[in-house]
C-alpha cells in the first residue's frame, strides 16, 4: 500500500534556538517541534519525565467523593467489589486497586465479566452475577461505566452504591453513580469538567487553577485506578491511616505500564511520565506472575513499549478474548513463581489459539471484502457472520482497516444478538457515528479510532448503509490513502550512532509521541536486493547516496513493488545487535522514485 507522504515543514531558525538552549542537536529540537513542543522549560519535562511532576490526583473531577465514599466503606467495615473489564486495561485496573486496597486494610474483591456469556460493560445481568458471589454495599467498576444509567440507578434502588473509574465516553444524562471519575466529563460550553455533588446535582468546576497539568484526558483507566490509589494514600497519610506513611505506590507503575501501553492511549502528558516510570520497574520487576510470563514470551531483553504491545500484551488478552480474564489476573496476583508459570503457560496456550482464530476470520473477512470492494463508494467496512468469534473480532477489525485503510466493523456470535468492535482511520471519529446509528444499536460505546457495540443480525446491512451515508459526509477523498507522517529530509551521513543515542531521549514512543521518522532523497542500491525470511517476505536493501551506506530493511514486504535506479525512501532508524555487531539499520517505510 502506498502512502501520501506528509513531510513536516522545516523550522531551521526555531530549531537552531532551541538547540542552542537546550545543547541538543537541531534535528532532535525539530523531532520536538514537530510533536508541538517549542518551549524549553516543557521540552526539559518532556525529554526528562519524572513522578514528581505528576499533578495532583484530586485535581480530577469526582476525585474528593470517590475517596470519601472508600474511606466510608473501610469505617463501616463494607465489602467492596472492584468490577473490571477483560482486555489488559481492565484486568491491570482491577489488579492494581486490589492489590493497593486490600494492602491498606479493605475488605475487597473482584468480578471480570466473562466475555462470551456477559459481554462488555456494566449490565445488569452481569451485576446479576457479580452480587450473588460478592454481597457488597459498594461497587467500584473500572474501565467501563460511563453509559450505564439504567444500571446504576438500578443498584442505587438496591442500596448499592457505585464509583466509576473509566475513561470512555459518556452519555447524557450522566450515570446516577456516588462518583465519576472520568476526565471525559466535559460541559458542554467547554468551561470544564461536570462534577457531581454529594446531593447527586451537578455543577462545572473552575479549571483555571489546575491547568497547567492539562485535562487528563489522555489517561486510561488503569492510569486512573493508580490517581485513585494515590488520592486514597494522601488521605490517608494526612489522617494518620495505619500503614499509610510507609506504604510505597510505585511498585504498582509496572502494571500502569503494562495496560497503558496495551491500551493505545496517547504517551504524552501524564501517560509519558507514568509509562516511563512503569518500563523502569517493568525491567525489574519481582512480580512472580510478570517473571513468569515474560519468561514464556521469551522477552529476554529489554522490555520497552514495542515489547509490551507484541509479546507480553498479547498473552494477557488472549484469556479474556476467549471466555474469562480470570486468568490473567491471578496471573498479575500471584505470589508465588511455580503457580504463575502455571498460570502463564496456560495463558500461553490459550494465545496461540487466539491466533488461529483470528487468522481463519481475518482470511474469511478479507476474501469476503476483495469480492465486492468498490473504492470509490465503500468509504465504510462493516462485514458480520453467524459465529464468528466475538472475543477476536476487534483484532480482525485491524487487519481488514490494514488491507484496505477504510474505518472498520468485525461483528458475529449466535442468536439474536451478535457483538462488534470496530476501529477507525484518522478523521473519522466511529464513536460519534454510531451514535447517530443508535436506533439500530442495542448498545455501543468507545472512542473516536476505538468502539464497541452490539446489533441485531437483521440490522448489519443497515448499518452498513448509514455509517457510508455518514462518511460521505465528513471524510475526504485524500483521507483515504494512509498518510506517513515525516520529521525530516535526512543525508544518511546523519544517520549516526550518536544520532540513534541522542533521539532515543524521546521515547517512550506512542500515540502523540511517535517513533521518528526520516527520509533521505536520490539513493540508489549499493548492491542487490535480498530477500530473506522464512517465506521470502521481508528484503534486504544496502541505500547508498555515493558517499555513506546503510543496510536497509523493509520488513512485510512480499509482493510490493520494489525500488529500481534513483528513489526516494522513508525510513525509521534503528539500531541493530546481532552476534555482538552493532550497526545502523534503516526500517524502510516506503520509497518513491525521486
Amino acid at each position: 500500500m502506498k502512502f501520501r507522504w506528509a513531510a513536516a515543514a522545516a523550522q531551521p531558525l526555531l530549531a537552531g534556538q532551541l538547540a542552542n538552549v537546550l545543547k541538543i542537536s537541531p534535528l532532535l529540537a525539530q523531532c520536538l517541534l514537530n510533536r508541538e513542543l517549542d518551549e524549553p522549560q516543557i521540552i526539559t519535562g518532556f525529554l526528562e519525565p519524572r513522578l514528581k511532576h505528576l499533578a495532583d490526583p484530586f485535581s480530577l473531577p469526582n476525585m474528593s467523593l470517590a475517596v470519601q465514599r472508600l474511606y466510608q466503606a473501610r469505617e463501616r467495615g463494607e465489602h467492596v467489589v472492584i468490577f473490571g473489564d477483560y482486555d489488559v486495561d481492565g484486568v491491570t485496573s482491577t489488579a492494581l486497586l486490589l492489590e493497593f486496597l486490600r494492602g491498606l486494610g479493605w475488605m475487597v474483591d473482584y468480578h471480570l465479566p466473562h466475555r462470551l456469556d456477559e459481554g462488555y460493560g456494566l449490565t445488569i445481568e452481569s451485576v446479576e452475577r457479580c452480587l450473588r458471589k460478592v454481597q457488597a454495599k459498594l461497587l467500584v467498576a473500572v474501565d467501563c461505566g460511563s453509559t450505564a444509567v439504567e444500571c446504576i440507578r438500578t443498584l442505587q434502588q438496591r442500596g448499592v452504591d457505585v464509583i466509576v473509574v473509566d475513561h470512555h465516553q459518556v452519555c447524557q444524562p450522566l450515570p446516577p453513580a456516588v462518583a465519576l471519575v472520568n476526565p471525559q466529563i466535559i460541559s458542554p460550553n467547554g468551561a470544564g469538567p461536570i462534577l457531581i455533588n454529594g446531593d447527586g446535582s451537578k455543577e462545572i468546576h473552575d479549571e483555571s487553577a489546575d491547568s497547567s497539568h492539562g485535562n487528563f484526558q489522555e489517561l486510561c483507566s488503569v492510569g486512573l485506578a493508580f490517581k485513585l490509589a494515590h488520592a486514597l494514600l494522601k488521605h490517608g497519610r494526612e489522617t494518620n491511616l495505619a500503614g499509610a506513611a510507609e506504604y510505597d505506590p510505585r511498585p504498582l507503575l509496572d502494571l500502569v505500564a503494562l495496560g497503558t501501553i496495551a491500551d493505545l492511549v496517547p504517551l504524552t502528558g501524564e501517560n509519558r511520565i507514568l509509562v516511563a516510570a512503569g518500563l523502569d520497574r517493568l525491567n525489574r520487576t519481582e512480580r512472580p506472575g510478570l517473571v513468569a510470563l515474560k519468561k514464556v514470551a521469551q522477552s529476554n531483553g529489554p522490555l520497552g513499549v514495542h515489547e509490551v504491545s507484541f509479546q507480553l500484551a498479547p498473552r494477557l488478552n488472549a484469556a479474556g478474548r476467549l471466555e474469562t480474564a480470570e486468568d490473567a489476573l491471578r496471573l498479575l496476583l500471584s505470589r508465588d513463581l511455580a503457580e504463575a508459570t502455571v498460570q502463564a503457560e496456560k495463558l500461553e496456550g490459550q494465545n496461540r489459539e487466539r491466533r488461529n482464530i483470528e487468522r481463519g476470520m481475518a482470511e474469511e473477512a478479507i476474501g469476503r471484502v476483495k469480492a465486492k470492494f468498490k473504492p470509490e463508494e465503500d468509504l465504510i467496512i462493516v462485514e458480520g457472520q453467524l459465529e464468528w468469534h466475538v472475543g477476536v473480532v476487534g483484532i480482525v477489525a485491524s487487519r481488514v482497516l490494514r488491507q484496505f485503510y477504510r474505518p472498520t466493523i468485525i461483528v458475529g456470535g449466535e442468536g439474536e444478538e451478535w457483538r462488534g468492535s470496530g476501529r477507525s482511520i484518522t478523521g473519522f471519529d466511529l464513536a460519534a457515528a454510531l451514535s447517530e446509528c443508535g436506533d439500530l444499536l442495542v448498545r455501543h460505546g468507545g472512542h473516536a479510532m476505538a468502539a464497541g457495540l452490539s446489533i441485531q443480525p437483521k440490522n448489519v446491512d443497515s448499518l452498513r448503509a448509514r455509517l457510508n451515508e455518514i462518511a460521505r459526509r465528513s471524510l475526504k477523498v485524500e483521507q483515504l490513502q494512509p498518510h506517513l507522517r515525516l520529521d525530516a529530509e535526512v543525508g544518511l551521513e546523519e544517520v549516526t550512532f550518536e544520532c540513534l543515542a541522542e533521539l532515543r531521549r524521546l521515547r517512550p514512543n506512542g500515540q502523540g509521541n511517535p517513533p521518528v521518522q526520516f527520509y533521505a532523497r536520490n539513493v540508489s542500491h549499493q548492491r542487490p536486493l535480498q530477500r530473506v525470511g522464512a517465506e521470502k517476505q521481508h528484503v534486504k536493501m544496502w541505500v547508498t547516496d555515493g558517499l555513506v551506506t546503510h543496510e536497509a530493511v523493509w520488513w512485510g514486504a512480499g509482493e510490493e513493488s520494489l525500488p529500481v535506479g534513483r528513489y526516494d525512501l522513508a525510513f525509521t532508524p534503528q539500531l541493530n545487535e546481532y552476534n555482538g555487531r552493532r550497526t545502523v539499520q534503516l526500517k524502510v517505510l516506503d520509497w518513491r522514485k525521486s
